[in-house]
């Protein structure tokens, strides 16, 4: 499979979105087609905008989902969920690794190293940016099944919504083996202890609760419900998770 390949395209993605480049920008550097994105999805869903901006009946909010790409159409919802609200964090997603680190030196309160990575025990982890070769591609795995996850924590994704975010995370480049590895994670149940299992150290575990922080609406009851499910299916203590759910939020 090639999920870094995908994970780093979609964190570049974030990172354009957070750092307010425009709609006519696009995706940049992604390969994300979007205009074709907002073709297909007239097509697919039988009809042009309608004055709300989103696409005939489908729920969809083509507005956003114009700077979102597959990003957005893991979020996009029913419920009109806009993208560029609070709903989505895209700094959160395009930094993961890095702030999923700096939350945890922050709650620890120590100054005593100069923060970096290479300053702590190996036991802790690395960050996922900092990986390379089998170890990039499995953590990037587990933080791409976290995100599929948390989207479909409120039971949004419906058969039709899904084959759309698998065609466009094949735009992004996914190989025959990540693809059908996606469609089965957008239908398998969903269950926090199994997803907690892929982690492989504390740093991991970390960035999984991170990257779920940035795609849930956590004033919704159901993501809120799963993001706890998940902060104790990884063991965080209380005031790890409390501050990468500041760092998500400070990230934008």
């Amino acid at each position: 499979m090639n999920a870094s390949k995908i994970l780093g395209q979609l964190m570049q993605q974030a990172g354009g979105q957070s750092g307010g480049r425009s709609n006519d920008e696009g995706a940049g550097g992604s390969g994300l087609d979007i205009k074709g994105m907002l073709d297909g999805l007239s097509r697919q869903f039988g009809g042009g905008q309608s004055r709300d901006g989103q696409d005939g009946g489908s729920g969809l909010d083509v507005k956003s989902l114009l700077g979102g790409g597959a990003l957005g159409l893991l979020v996009g919802s029913r419920r009109g969920r806009k993208l560029g609200g609070k709903a989505l964090k895209y700094g959160a997603i395009a930094g993961v690794g890095m702030l999923a680190w700096k939350a945890w030196q922050n709650s620890r309160g120590d100054s005593s190293t100069s923060g970096e990575p290479s300053d702590a025990s190996p036991a802790e982890g690395e960050p996922v940016e900092q990986l390379g070769g089998e170890a990039q591609e499995q953590r990037s795995l587990a933080l791409l099944q976290a995100m599929i996850m948390a989207a479909r924590a409120d039971g949004h994704i419906d058969d039709q919504e899904r084959e759309l975010i698998a065609g466009q995370v094949d735009a992004l480049g996914a190989d025959q083996e990540l693809h059908a590895w996606m469609e089965r994670q957008l239908q398998a149940p969903l269950d926090a202890e199994a997803l907690a299992a892929r982690v492989e150290s504390p740093q991991a575990a970390r960035e999984m609760y991170l990257i779920s922080v940035a795609v849930v609406d956590e004033q919704n009851a159901m993501e809120r419900a799963w993001l706890d499910q998940l902060g104790k299916a990884l063991a965080l203590p209380d005031d790890v998770t409390a501050e990468l759910e500041r760092q998500a939020r400070e990230a934008g």
